[in-house]
């Protein structure tokens, strides 16, 4: 079965270009607009993964992330924080949200497709097999 990734970014574009590459590989891709939507699609789809952008309208991507770990208490799901260049992240905030990773804009499809192959991937390592 493909893994479900959520893609997140007020920018159409953005949200093609990531979707693409991903459905391209063999993903099964969701997107949201918002923090807002992104949660709702987020409780609905319950994704293997989250690639959020940080300066997004009625909540950001750190706001978004954080209220998946306090309010909804969902620990088992990395997410990668997109960024604008030169835009600075606290590493407490950071740890916090429970950000997996972060990658700047611009950025290149094929370096998006890298991180979430190797964060799923570190993930399923990472959790203990059913008996």
């Amino acid at each position: 079965m493909a893994k479900k990734i959520l893609a997140v970014d007020d920018e159409a574009h953005i949200l093609h270009v990531v979707t693409m590459k991903l459905s391209n590989a063999g993903f099964d891709t969701v997107t949201a607009q918002d923090g807002d939507e992104a949660l709702e699609a987020f409780m609905a789809e319950r994704p293997d993964l989250v690639i959020t952008d940080l300066q997004m309208p009625h909540m950001t991507g750190l706001e978004f992330a954080t209220a998946l770990r306090q309010e909804h208490n969902i620990h088992d799901v990395p997410v990668i924080m997109l960024t604008a260049r030169g835009f600075d992240l606290d590493p407490s905030e950071m740890e916090a949200a429970g950000i997996s990773d972060v990658l700047e804009k611009p950025f290149s499809p094929r370096d998006v497709l890298a991180r979430v192959e190797a964060l799923l991937a570190d993930h399923a390592d990472a959790t203990p097999m059913e008996t």
